[in-house]
């Protein structure tokens, strides 16, 4: 086959980019007889460092880089899309996989496509995703297409394809399940020291304990939660533990909410224990994951939850949402808090702060339930989806 691939969502810094530049390499390798031909923006083209026989590039002039035109304030420009248009009909491919809707543009008539839709989060919470009237239309307008000019729908757990059954109203039979994995950085640290060296770099004094949140900081991922749960376990004790905000601070595309989480952590008192830490590159955040208490993900909803399963396979112990499919992903491996419980979590918080033996437990299922995860199995999955499509 020929695949056409919308390779813009690579330059993305969060989920979206993570999962375009782990599962499109598989599919690549996986699949050595089939042509992936890769339409890219000059941003995205400049970061773009999957190199292979059957890999070719088509870079196309954008007056902005579509991760940044498709923020939730961003425009995009009719013309950079249809640029992008007439580069995929030129190219005449078998079948074109969008690896999320995020950065889709309008394909041309009669294309067999594959959309990949990761969650229904801008949905179900439009208010906490997309800030104004105008970005929530202009989502809804881009989701609507996407849908309607794609033969399948792939999505990344079974838990979001029944949210996307339910709340975008596609037939199930229509929707693909593909997985996700850690990335091979993501490795229990060699010795203890070496996690305590990395919690020291940024700011966690010598013997300390920590709690690790990673991810956006965006209102539906209740780190604002996390902040008023980790004071109300931290009042009181002598040697209270420490927090550790891990994400990029200043070139998050999303809706932010920074200014309320610096808030709580003012109402708190806890300026001293709670560290920012900004963007932590995966062969250092691995070791912060070693040596956590556990790995915080409280979300008012996670379509896969990728930061949980990274630092499950570092070896640690999970606190994280119920409206996800981690309880299933990782039966076992720490404690599943419904959204927005506070004192749920807390008491999560508390257990794994004083219960050791069942804390290390967890973290032993948890990163044996990681490791039977892997994007060759998901670039499989996928390729599925594609064949399909274009038969």
């Amino acid at each position: 086959m020929r695949i056409g691939v919308d390779a813009t969502s690579w330059a993305n810094g969060r989920g979206y980019g993570r999962f375009t530049r782990h599962l499109l390499p598989a599919m690549v390798r996986r699949a050595p007889a089939d042509a992936f031909v890769c339409f890219l923006d000059p941003a995205s083209a400049a970061t773009f460092t999957l190199e292979a026989p059957n890999v070719r590039q088509v870079i196309v002039a954008q007056g902005a880089a579509p991760t940044s035109a498709a923020a939730a304030e961003g425009y995009r420009a009719p013309l950079d899309m249809l640029r992008l248009t007439r580069a995929v009909w030129r190219e005449r491919t078998d079948v074109f996989w969008s690896p999320t809707v995020y950065t889709f543009f309008p394909l041309p008539p009669g294309q067999r496509a594959v959309v990949t839709v990761h969650d229904t989060i801008a949905e179900r919470f439009p208010e906490l995703t997309l800030p104004t009237p105008r970005a929530r239309l202009f989502w809804k307008l881009k989701v609507r297409l996407a849908l309607a000019q794609s033969r399948l729908v792939l999505t990344v757990s079974d838990y979001s394809a029944g949210e996307i059954a339910e709340v975008l109203g596609v037939d199930p039979a229509r929707i693909r399940v593909t997985a996700e994995a850690p990335a091979e950085a993501f490795r229990p640290s060699e010795a203890p020291e070496r996690s305590m060296a990395a919690a020291e770099r940024v700011g966690v004094p010598a013997g300390g304990r920590w709690f690790t949140y990673v991810g956006g900081f965006n209102p539906h991922k209740h780190v604002d939660v996390i902040v008023r749960a980790h004071a109300a376990v931290s009042r009181g004790m002598a040697a209270p533990p420490h927090l550790l905000l891990v994400g990029t601070v200043d070139k998050d595309v999303f809706h932010g909410d920074q200014a309320n989480i610096r808030r709580a952590i003012a109402a708190a008192g806890t300026e001293a224990l709670v560290h920012w830490t900004g963007f932590v590159p995966d062969e250092e955040l691995r070791h912060l994951h070693s040596g956590a208490v556990a790995l915080l993900l409280p979300s008012a909803c996670e379509g896969f939850g990728l930061p949980a399963v990274e630092a499950a396979a570092c070896g640690a112990a999970v606190i994280a949402t119920t409206a996800s499919p981690l309880p299933g992903l990782l039966a076992g491996g720490g404690i599943f808090v419904p959204p927005g419980d506070e004192g749920a979590l807390a008491d999560a918080m508390r257990r794994l702060l004083t219960d050791e033996p069942a804390r290390r437990a967890m973290a032993a299922t948890a990163r044996e339930r990681a490791a039977l995860l892997s994007w060759d199995h998901g670039a499989d999955l996928a390729l599925g989806a594609l064949r399909e499509a274009a038969a």
